[in-house]
This record gives C-alpha cells, structure tokens and sequence, in this order.
C-alpha cells in the first residue's frame, strides 16, 4: 500500500495530466508564481500616487485578484512538492474563487479598454504593454490551465456561485467606498464616472458576470475532459475520484 501511494495522491482519474506532482504541475504553479511575482514588482518599481494612499494598491480589484491567484498557485506548488492531499484540497476550493474571479477581471479590463480605457487606467499612468498583460491576462490564462488540466471537476452550482460572487462584490464596494473616505477618490476612473445608483448596477453586473464565468468554466472542464452527465461527481481536493 505504501508503495502505490505516490500514485494515488498525485493523480485523479478525472484529470487530463497528474497533480499533485513534482513535474508539469510544479512547472505551471511555478511559472504562475514568478508571473505574479514580477506583477508585484512592477507595482514597487513604478510607483504612483496610489502608493502613498489608503489601501494601497488593493483598492484595485485586478490586485486584489491577483493576490487570491498568487496564494493558490503557492499552495498549489506546496502540494506539488509535499504530494499533499491537505494542501491540494485547499489549492482546489482557492481556485473556486481565484479562477472566476481573474476570467471576470479579464473580460471586464479588456471589454472596457475596447470602449475607453481612461475609464479604467487614468490618463496621467502609464502601464506597460508586458505588465498590462502580466496582471489582466496571465493569471486567469494559468488559473484556467490549472482548472482545466491540473484539477479535478467542480462541483459547485449556480446558486451557491451566486451567492459566492455575490459576497466578493459586496465586500469590495464596501472597502472601495472605506478607501474613498480616506482618499477622496475611486481607484477607478468608472467609478468617478457613476453615481451610487449606476455603480450598484454595475457590482451586481459584475456579480453576475462572475457567476457565469464560474458556470463557463464548469462547462468548458466537461467539454476538455469529455466529461458525462452520467460520471460521478468529485470534491475539489478528491485525489482518489471517490
């Protein structure tokens, strides 16, 4: 039994390619975490006025989701390293959220950059074409990878997605607006834009928009891993498929 262990813990019969394991998913988690790594150097090495002001650089959603991505692939990498079950449980259910959460932050950055993207990156700051891909489209690029080949299936419906989504947005409308009475100003253009009324219409948009990406996801795992309505369902850290 000891020895067939390893096996059994680093691969889930549902999954296209093993992990936990100290090979390809080391790589991906690996490769996921120096992204990140240099997105957050880039924010010390080019500092604005955000820098000195309340909250700092996570009054940004794109940051804050950032760092969600950046504690699953670190988790993920211990998993790799450890082959733990434990910690590739936790690495799954951070994913439930880092995942939906980055594929809206990227929809959103760059369906709004397509209209105006002073609404979203005021005039006065510059952002580099290779940063600007490094924190809104490499991490919901890894997290999708990561879902789609290094996981097992999601069990997670709409309802409870919604209800998840739901919470983020709130929580973040609560700490842009505390961050606004310190600052005297939203993070983003947008929200200077709108008033109260249209930026609730906007955070339930978005709640919403989050919920379908979770379901989006959902759908393109079953598609990807040829997956049947008739297969047995997983919990997120199952490495067994029991």
């Amino acid at each position: 039994m000891a020895t067939s262990f390893p096996n059994i813990a680093t691969y889930h019969p549902l999954q296209r390619l093993a992990s936990p394991s100290r090979g390809v998913s080391a790589v991906i988690h690996l490769t996921g975490i120096v992204s990140f790594t240099f997105s957050y150097k880039y924010l010390i090495d080019y500092p604005t006025h955000i820098n000195d002001s309340y909250g700092w650089h996570w009054q940004y959603l794109t940051i804050l989701g950032l760092t969600v991505a950046y504690a699953t692939f670190v988790v993920g990498l211990l998993a790799d390293l450890t082959l733990s079950p434990k910690l590739f449980l936790i690495k799954n259910t951070l994913s439930l959220c880092s995942a939906p959460l980055e594929v809206l932050i990227s929809i959103l950055y760059w369906g709004i950059c397509a209209i105006d993207r002073n609404l979203v990156v005021p005039p006065d700051m510059h952002l580099a074409p290779l940063a600007d891909v490094g924190f809104h489209a490499a991490p919901s690029i890894l997290l999708v990878i990561d879902l789609l080949f290094l996981s097992p299936p999601w069990t997670i419906n709409a309802l409870p997605a919604m209800g998840l989504s739901s919470m983020i947005a709130v929580a973040y409308w609560a700490w842009v607006e505390q961050c606004y009475k310190h600052n005297g100003f939203y993070p983003y253009p947008l929200f200077e834009v709108l008033d109260t009324p249209r930026r609730i219409l906007l955070f339930a948009g978005a709640a919403a928009m989050m919920t379908g990406s979770t379901v989006m996801l959902r759908w393109l795992y079953k598609k990807v891993n040829s997956l049947s309505a008739a297969e047995k369902r997983s919990v997120p850290g199952n490495v067994k498929g029991e």
